[in-house]
C-alpha cells in the first residue's frame, strides 16, 4: 500500500506515474493489465451547471465615511446581499452573490462571475440611506473574491423526460422539455466524475484539493441534498486564479444558470481504489425522471450518453444559409455562435441546442439517445460536457506532472 506522502515525493521528484480517468479507463479497456505498481495519481473532472454557487466578494465603493452601510446591492443589475459584516463608514461591503440569481432572463451570477475573472469592469451599485451610490470594479480592485459551492459534484445526475402533452419550462432544458418523450435532457459527465470514481470516498473527503473552475481550492464537506447513495461535495476557491473557460452562464428555458466545473486528483493507495476507478459509462445507472415531479421512473446508463456519442458539435459555415436573424445563435445558451462565422471555443459547452435550431444543418453532432421504458428517446440538451470535463483532467494532469499540484490527504471524511 503506498502512502500521500510517498506520492507526493514522486511528484517533486518528477517521478510520478499520472494517468487521467479515461486513460485508464481506455487502458483496461484495450486488455492491458494495471496494477497500483503501475499508476500512482488518476485524475477526474466534471463540467455543467451546478445551481449551488456563490461569490463571496469585499468590494471598495468609495472614500471612508460617505455612507453608513450598505442595505442593498448589485454587481451589473445582479442582485447582491450585503454582509454578514456591516463595514460601517469604511466605504466598503462584503457581497454574497448567488450563481443563479439574475439581473434580467439572459444574464445571471454565472455570467458575472465570468466577466470579473475575464478582467471585465462590472458596475457594483449600493443602496443606502435612500440613496444609491454606483462606481465600476475589477476583480483586481477586490482584495477578496472567493466562489463557494454549496452543492457541486454530484456523483452523476439524472436524465429528465415530459410524460404529457405540451411542453415544461425548465431550468434543465434551453427551449422546454416537449411530451410525451419527445426529448430527453442529460446531466453528469460519467465516469470520469470525481466521486464516480471514488465512491465511498476513501480518498476524497474534507481538505483534498481540488481545481474549481480551475483554481486551486478544497473540499469543505458535503453538500446540500447529499446523501450516501447520491453524494457531492461543497468547495471553494480563490477567484483570481481562475479561468473564465471553465465557468459561466447558461441561459435556459426558465432563465439563466451558473456553470462550475470541479477537478480532483485521486492517489492510487491500494487495489480497493484501483478497482473503483475501472468503472465506465455501460456499467453507472442512469436515472430517468418526469420533469413534473423529478422523480425517477426508470433507468438507464451513461454509456447511451457519452459512449459513441460526439463530444464536441461543430459548426461548417459553407452549409450556412446566412438566416436573419440566426435561430441558433438566438437560442445558444451561452452565446457561443457568430453566425456566419464560427463557434467560439471558449464559450461552447456542446449542450447540443443548435442541432434542432438550423435549418440548413450548419452544425452537426450526435448526441444519441436514452433507452425509456422500451423507446429511444432523442437526447436534445446535454447540461453537462464531458468535452471540457477531460480537458481539465488533461490540464490536472500537466499540473502534477510539473510539480505544480500537489495531493492533500483529507482531514475528514464525507460520510
Amino acid at each position: 500500500m503506498k502512502t500521500i506522502d510517498e506520492i507526493n515525493h514522486k511528484i517533486s521528484r518528477g517521478e510520478a506515474a499520472v494517468l487521467t480517468a479515461s486513460e485508464l479507463k481506455r487502458q483496461v479497456a484495450d486488455g492491458e493489465h494495471l496494477s497500483v505498481a503501475d499508476v500512482d495519481v488518476v485524475t477526474t473532472a466534471t463540467f455543467g451547471i451546478m445551481s449551488g454557487t456563490l461569490a463571496l466578494v469585499h468590494i471598495p465603493v468609495s472614500a471612508p465615511g460617505t455612507f453608513h452601510h450598505a442595505e442593498k446591492a448589485w454587481l451589473n443589475g445582479v442582485p447582491a446581499i450585503p454582509g454578514p459584516c456591516p463595514n460601517e463608514r469604511l466605504g466598503v461591503v462584503d457581497l454574497v452573490v448567488f450563481g443563479t440569481s439574475r439581473a434580467n432572463q439572459s444574464y445571471g451570477g454565472g455570467h458575472l462571475f465570468r466577466d470579473l475573472v475575464e478582467g471585465s469592469e462590472v458596475e457594483i451599485t449600493v443602496e443606502t440611506g435612500g440613496r444609491q451610490i454606483s462606481r465600476n470594479v475589477t476583480l483586481a480592485e477586490m482584495d477578496l473574491a472567493r466562489i463557494v459551492t454549496t452543492r457541486s459534484a454530484f456523483m452523476n445526475y439524472q436524465a429528465l423526460v415530459n410524460r404529457k402533452e405540451g411542453t415544461e419550462r425548465t431550468i434543465f432544458s434551453v427551449r422546454g422539455i416537449s411530451g410525451p418523450f419527445r426529448e430527453v435532457t442529460v446531466s453528469g459527465c460519467g465516469d470520469i466524475n470525481p466521486l464516480q470514481n471514488d465512491p465511498q470516498g476513501r480518498v476524497i473527503g474534507v481538505g483534498s484539493r481540488v481545481l474549481l473552475n480551475g483554481g486551486m481550492g478544497y473540499i469543505m464537506g458535503t453538500g446540500t441534498r447529499s446523501t450516501r447513495k447520491h453524494p457531492n461535495i461543497a468547495a471553494f476557491a480563490d477567484m483570481k486564479e481562475m479561468a473564465p473557460e471553465m465557468m459561466g452562464g447558461f441561459v435556459t428555458s426558465d432563465g439563466p444558470e451558473c456553470i462550475t466545473s470541479i477537478g480532483a486528483a485521486i492517489p492510487v493507495l491500494d487495489d480497493t481504489i484501483l478497482d473503483s476507478i475501472r468503472i465506465t459509462n455501460a456499467g453507472i445507472p442512469l436515472p430517468v425522471a418526469d420533469i413534473e415531479d423529478r422523480t425517477a421512473f426508470t433507468s438507464s446508463h451513461y454509456g447511451e450518453v457519452w459512449d459513441h456519442t460526439d463530444l464536441v458539435i461543430t459548426y461548417s459555415p459553407e452549409a450556412c444559409l446566412q438566416c436573419e436573424p440566426c435561430q441558433a445563435a438566438a437560442i445558444c445558451p451561452t452565446r457561443a455562435i457568430i453566425p456566419g462565422e464560427r463557434i467560439d471555443p471558449l464559450r461552447c459547452v456542446h449542450c447540443g441546442t443548435c442541432l434542432r435550431e438550423c435549418i440548413g444543418d450548419a452544425f452537426s453532432g450526435n448526441l444519441g439517445t436514452i433507452t425509456v421504458e422500451g423507446r429511444p428517446v432523442p437526447i436534445t440538451c446535454r447540461q453537462s460536457s464531458r468535452e471540457h470535463a477531460l480537458r481539465i483532467c488533461h490540464h490536472l494532469k500537466t499540473l502534477i506532472i510539473e510539480g505544480k499540484f500537489h495531493l492533500t490527504g483529507k482531514c475528514g471524511d464525507l460520510w
